[in-house]
């Protein structure tokens, strides 16, 4: 992305942020792109049925418009704040797949969305425990090293590049690819399974 377009969405936040509606009619068309990537990125690397890119798009948006204002600093933050909203998301599906299996009401609606169990895909007993057990992992990794918790969500969950996500950051490419690699051991050694991420 050229230097123009960020500061276009830069801009573009900013206005959304201080309330101004028609700001985000005109930066949903410069970030859906991107959002749909994101979301494709994390579907491969999870080899995941969970819920296709762009149901977790159009969800994502609905999130981040429900958001109160936020101070956007710039267009990696939306990007960050976006990654961090798509993992809610996929926990959300995972426990409401997990609360059915175990007898929860099929029409189950989790608070702030119009999310409901009978429209997630199947995850499958496994993989719905697997992004508990990632879930979990990480709230744990962000009290002990929240900036490797932070790699890792941005990542795996929101599909961010070595260097997008030093960008968000503020650190090193190497910082990043340092912390990755940490986090990606540690996080096998608590899980004792290598199905994080590879790459």
């Amino acid at each position: 992305m050229n230097a123009a377009a960020s500061q276009e969405i830069t801009t573009l936040l900013r206005a959304w942020g201080s309330g101004q509606s028609s700001a985000l009619d005109r930066l949903i068309p410069l970030v859906y792109r991107e959002l749909k990537r994101m979301a494709r990125q994390h579907m491969r690397r999870s080899d995941s049925g969970i819920i296709q890119a762009t149901a977790l798009v159009h969800e994502a948006y609905l999130r981040l418009v429900d958001l109160a204002r936020v101070d956007w600093q710039d267009r990696a933050h939306f990007y960050a704040v976006s990654a961090r909203v798509m993992r809610g998301i996929l926990v959300d599906a995972a426990r409401a797949r997990q609360s059915h299996k175990r007898g929860g009401l099929l029409q189950r609606v989790n608070p702030g969305t119009g999310f409901e169990v009978d429209q997630i895909p199947d995850l499958g007993n496994r993989r719905a425990g697997e992004i508990l057990a990632i879930n979990d992992a990480l709230e744990y990794l962000a009290k002990v090293k929240p900036r490797q918790m932070q790699v890792v969500e941005m990542r795996f969950f929101g599909g961010l590049g070595v260097e997008e996500t030093a960008e968000v950051l503020k650190i090193s490419p190497k910082s990043v690819l340092r912390d990755w690699k940490l986090a990606k051991a540690w996080l096998r050694r608590e899980m004792r399974c290598g199905k994080i991420a590879e790459s």
